[in-house]
């Protein structure tokens, strides 16, 4: 089981989860999916799919807390004090090292923290994403203004000396008094604008806006397994909604004639696009637009055998939801990273049986999961 000083002092409690073992999570959530899944006449739950219960994050969205000259990275503790989380052991351990070189960075090019209660300071957030294939790094400064540019750039050549795996370095600038991640402007310190990633062969561009999972050996499972259920569908055809930097999709490239992906995230489609262009792959095709307007638009007779939805946590909705039963297509293959939202879903999705359901513990120590499910159209399974 996994131990955690932050948790054990009570200065942490973000993996509520951490005083079970990995196999009763694992059983707990299995358990949870059935409960609200129930009465779907689910016929296959499948066994869940489950990684390592500690170094598996690949994103770390620090808080930039403290002063000048002693930043903390990290969150704001229960007592009201900052919590360093440098050393959270979710974050494998050259991140680690990497995410104290940064607070060490902050101190050195002098960037004042910002305050929300005084509403002063200008070093919002240090985000900071990992690609495990090659220990590369992608680091985004988020400030309130651009007054602190040219103290960042100063220190910045000392930084990449010491740690040539950042590749990429962006300043996102958020001047709104809130509590918000990030702007609209992003303004790169290096020449590369994008993070290289690999799943199962497949080549994927991060990008700082861009969704991306944040458990690379989970994620690479989830991947594999709706390409293996694809393959199975037989489709010629087929939709990939939602379909962020297009890793379903991607994957799928090679069993259908023709891929189609949605994302309303520009510069996430400019990354599949790029990674199709990579691999050679002339079937698919990428366009920035809402998903749930595009299926809309769309004629009835030019609905694919197969759709892939890959929704944020809301779910597809109950627009979505009318249009995919109305289309009709033979199978639709439904990820979801929010189970009551899926179980709303998939309440309203009418004409389906869903044939199986997978759970991948994406977020281990959390009552989270990532959930795939097939559903078949009922009058095809004849």
């Amino acid at each position: 089981m996994l131990t955690c000083r932050y948790y054990s002092q009570g200065k942490c409690r973000s993996c509520d989860w951490l005083k079970q073992p990995l196999e009763q999570q694992l059983a707990s959530k299995s358990l949870q999916l059935e409960s609200l899944l129930s009465g779907l006449g689910v016929q296959a739950f499948l066994p869940p799919v489950s990684g390592p219960e500690a170094g598996f994050r690949n994103k770390a969205k620090m808080v930039v807390l403290g002063a000048a000259h002693a930043p903390v990275l990290g969150i704001i503790g229960p007592d009201g004090e900052p919590v360093s989380l440098c050393d959270c052991p979710l974050y494998p351990d050259d991140m680690q090292q990497l995410l104290h070189r940064l607070e060490t960075f902050v101190q050195q090019a002098g960037v004042p923290p910002y305050r929300i209660v005084k509403a002063k300071g200008e070093l919002k957030f240090i985000l900071l994403t990992r690609a495990q294939h090659s220990g590369e790094y992608l680091l985004r400064f988020v400030l309130r203004s651009h007054s602190a540019i040219d103290r960042i750039e100063r220190t910045l050549p000392a930084l990449l000396a010491d740690w040539p795996q950042i590749k990429v370095v962006s300043v996102n600038i958020q001047p709104v008094h809130m509590a918000r991640l990030e702007g609209e402007e992003e303004i790169f310190l290096t020449e590369a604008t994008r993070l290289e990633e690999v799943f199962n062969g497949v080549p994927l561009f991060i990008r700082p806006k861009s969704f991306f999972q944040t458990n690379p050996v989970v994620a690479s499972g989830l991947y594999r397994t709706a390409r293996d259920w694809v393959r199975e569908l037989k489709p010629s055809k087929m939709w990939d909604l939602f379909c962020g930097v297009g890793g379903f999709g991607l994957h799928c490239a090679s069993n259908v004639v023709d891929v189609i992906g949605i994302e309303i995230e520009a510069e996430a489609i400019a990354c599949a696009k790029l990674s199709a262009e990579t691999l050679g792959l002339d079937n698919l095709s990428f366009s920035a637009l809402d998903s749930t307007g595009f299926a809309k638009g769309q004629d009835a007779a030019d609905v694919p055998e197969v759709i892939i939805v890959n929704p944020p946590r809301r779910g597809i909705g109950e627009a979505l939801c009318q249009s995919l039963s109305a289309f009709a297509p033979s199978a639709i293959v439904y990820s979801s990273c929010n189970p009551l939202t899926l179980a709303k879903d998939l309440k309203q999705i009418e004409g389906y049986s869903i044939k199986r359901v997978q759970l991948f513990d994406m977020f281990p120590h959390t009552e989270h999961a990532e959930v795939l499910v097939l559903l078949v159209r009922r009058d095809s399974e004849r």
